[in-house]
């Protein structure tokens, strides 16, 4: 720990963000191949999203939604700042980064909502199998589809969220990675 570091992300946001890193990526790399290691990720990545939901409101300052959910405008402002290379340091998250958290937090909500739809269908198992019962072929297809479609659309949020905050921490010369493994970030100077 250095002196000039103070605690921003407390440990159940530092435990949220790297479980969910694991069940996300467990569930996409098993896919069709491993169903049941599949699904149990999926449940995992369920319930960290109602979870981070429920801590988005009642957590402590930096995990709650009203410390990085901004209008639009704020958000275009802050990327308008990023591209002429001006864009001021946050403690928490940026208004960007806090786009891509909701961004994120909808596309596997989606993930888990299709999933479950799809293994009621398909498997006749889970919360949604009795709903589900009777549906045709043609409800699977489209919630494969859909399911497939959400997970893709995420992975491509993941890579452009670390695209993020690689770029942030050689703008602000500050490890990121470290944060989220510490919860450590360094203090704010006067003018930020």
């Amino acid at each position: 720990m250095h002196d000039d570091e103070i605690k921003v992300w407390d440990p159940l946001v530092r435990l949220f963000h790297w479980l969910l890193v694991a069940g996300f990526f467990t569930a996409w790399l098993s896919g069709d191949d491993w169903l049941t290691v599949h699904v149990w990720a999926g449940y995992l990545v369920a319930g960290l999203i109602l979870f981070r939901l429920l801590w988005g409101f009642v957590g402590p300052r930096h995990a709650r939604f009203s410390d990085f959910v901004v209008p639009p405008a704020q958000v275009r402002a802050y990327l308008a700042d990023m591209l002429k290379g001006r864009e001021r340091r946050y403690l928490g998250h940026n208004p960007a980064g806090g786009l891509m958290i909701v961004a994120l937090l909808l596309g596997l909500a989606a993930i888990s909502l299709t999933g479950l739809a799809l293994y009621g269908v398909e498997e006749q198992a889970g919360p949604l199998a009795g709903l589900m019962a009777g549906s045709g072929g043609f409800v699977e297809d489209v919630l494969e589809e859909l399911h497939e479609f959400f997970a893709n659309l995420t992975l491509l949020l993941v890579a452009i969220h670390v695209a993020g905050v690689l770029w942030e921490s050689l703008r602000h010369g500050e490890n990121l990675v470290r944060a989220m493994i510490t919860g450590r970030k360094r203090a704010p100077q006067a003018d930020t």
